[in-house]
């Protein structure tokens, strides 16, 4: 099993964890990361973009000019796409985006996801996030003891101080472990994990 150091807020090892190889020592699949990303990110799609067609641009009925005898060509109506505010042929229209991805290899993804992490000595684990006070600048001065440069936290219970002091910090996100998902873990250099949190997502994810 690998085991992992275990440090508090002044970067000081307090102990060490062990971490179960099922979930943070799997064989990592790029392609499968790839498919649930894409399927995180198509959810978050909104799928509102829409544009109006010929039928629904209010325009005169009126025919513009006499069918022949002018030398121009033949028009029917104003809201024709090859005129000027007339309607769009073929434009956009509302759609759901979302691809559905298995909870089986979702699971998997996340396992590969937390494994990459431990490899590129990318995962960092405090044992509890207990900030004083709510103050941005002393949240800061944690994240440069570990030299953390756009970070992940993952918390077991909601921690008002922390999520308040972190809050106006862009490179920071901070979330609860049941929240724990591919797209984050890879978007962000480093993963710090509460101690308590270890036990629950192997929990979770060992099945």
């Amino acid at each position: 099993m690998t085991v992992l150091d275990v440090y508090n807020l002044q970067r000081e090892k307090t102990a060490e964890v062990e971490l179960d190889d099922r979930i943070f020592g799997v064989q990592v699949k790029k392609h499968v990361l790839h498919q649930v990303i894409v399927s995180q990110r198509n959810k978050r799609r909104a799928g509102t973009s829409a544009v109006k067609t010929r039928s629904q641009v209010r325009s005169s009925g009126t025919k513009l000019w006499r069918q022949k005898g002018t030398g121009r060509a033949r028009v029917g109506t104003p809201a024709s796409p090859t005129r000027r505010g007339g309607g769009v042929a073929f434009g956009p229209v509302p759609r759901d985006y979302s691809t559905k991805v298995s909870k089986k290899v979702r699971k998997a993804a996340v396992r590969m996801a937390l494994t990459d992490k431990v490899r590129n000595n990318q995962l960092v684990v405090i044992d509890r996030f207990d900030l004083p006070d709510h103050k941005t600048k002393g949240f800061v001065q944690v994240m440069n003891n570990f030299d953390f440069h756009k970070v992940l936290i993952v918390t077991s219970d909601a921690n008002e101080n922390l999520d308040r002091s972190s809050r106006n910090v862009p490179w920071v996100k901070v979330m609860r472990c049941e929240g724990l998902n591919v797209y984050d873990i890879l978007k962000y250099d480093y993963l710090c994990l509460e101690q308590p949190t270890i036990e629950k997502i192997q929990e979770a994810l060992v099945s």
